[in-house]
């Protein structure tokens, strides 16, 4: 499923989102996974901003999965969403960037584009929801806002170092 068509109905709808779900938790625990493993190893700005993303990221699925609950569709199982995210947003680990702060840089800008598409998807939809569709793109227009925030966060910190 593309994020680049038009959402048609509750099920497409609560798929993405479930997608979108996925990625925070992924997001969520790369930044808790790199504040573990660097236990002291580095300055407060970048723990607090590994902390902060973590954080934000367990709010955002909060959101989306009250989303999710709203919709009348049924879900998908996880496995196949899993799968989904893997394929298309998962082909980079921790591992394969220079540092702490271009894997932070690479998730933050991963979810501002999910939900960028997302939302020129749903705008460009004609269909009805059984969820009011400014409520849908409100949350994620607020999510989008700050995972841009985020990307500018991190862009800031690594232009001081």
């Amino acid at each position: 499923m593309s994020v680049g068509q038009r959402v048609t109905s509750d099920h497409q709808l609560a798929r993405l989102l479930q997608i979108g779900v996925v990625l925070e938790e992924v997001v969520e625990a790369r930044s808790t996974q790199h504040h573990q493993e660097m236990d002291g190893d580095f300055d407060d700005e970048i723990a607090d901003l590994l902390e902060h993303a973590a954080e934000e990221s367990a709010g955002h699925r909060e959101r989306l999965e009250t989303l999710i609950a709203e919709l009348d569709a049924e879900s998908v199982s996880y496995d196949e969403i899993e799968t989904l995210v893997e394929a298309q947003y998962g082909r980079t680990k921790p591992e394969d960037f220079d540092g702490v702060l271009y894997d932070q840089l690479c998730n933050e800008e991963t979810a501002y584009k999910f939900y960028d598409d997302l939302i020129e998807a749903i705008e460009e939809s004609d269909s009805s929801f059984s969820l009011d569709r400014k409520q849908v793109l409100d949350t994620l227009r607020d999510i989008r806002a700050e995972e841009a925030e985020g990307v500018e966060e991190v862009t800031a910190i690594m232009e001081r170092r």
